[in-house]
């Protein structure tokens, strides 16, 4: 079982914990994290999610979860990445790069970036939560989303919300000489 803090519609926490299943069932508010990993060349890992996951199974999306319960946004980050793709992250390369709040379900995810020099071989996978990793440049993720490519969790998201995700990545490579 996994148990998470439960937060209110301000993102302050309850004090309750609660089983994931749970807190889904009746879409309670909760945290969540994510990263968009980049490389030396600017480009973005995406993980192509299980065949045996519940939600999205088979898709590319970036690497994130839940936020246990007592664990700070950043360990869980770290845990996230680790459990399902083996790196190990360096506190000195994750950036913040936004926060949103969801009402379908009732979550707050914190968006990070992180820069490795990993190859592909590199990754060791953890099977059942993902079973390929791949860089990819953003103006292909973004001609993707145009196509409207529903193998992408981006197809799910709204059009601003992907496009200045994308915008805020590439000023970041910019800004960082990546």
């Amino acid at each position: 079982m996994e148990f998470i803090d439960i937060v209110d519609e301000n993102d302050n926490l309850t004090g309750e914990i609660k089983d994931r299943d749970f807190v889904h069932n009746n879409n309670l508010y909760h945290r969540h994290v994510s990263c968009f990993i980049l490389n030396k060349n600017g480009e973005v890992l995406l993980q192509r999610r299980s065949m045996t996951k519940k939600k999205n199974p088979g898709i590319w999306s970036k690497t994130g979860g839940h936020v246990d319960a007592g664990e700070t946004l950043i360990n869980a980050l770290k845990r996230e990445v680790k459990e399902e793709i083996g790196l190990e992250m360096d506190d000195n390369n994750i950036f913040f790069m936004n926060k949103f709040k969801s009402s379908n379900p009732n979550y707050f995810s914190y968006g990070y970036i992180y820069i490795t020099d990993n190859k592909i071989s590199d990754f060791n996978l953890q099977l059942d939560e993902v079973d390929k990793v791949e860089y990819f440049k953003i103006e292909d993720l973004e001609n993707e989303k145009r196509n409207n490519n529903k193998n992408f969790t981006f197809y799910n998201w709204e059009d601003d919300d992907f496009y200045n995700q994308m915008n805020y990545l590439k000023e970041f490579i910019k800004k960082n000489n990546i």
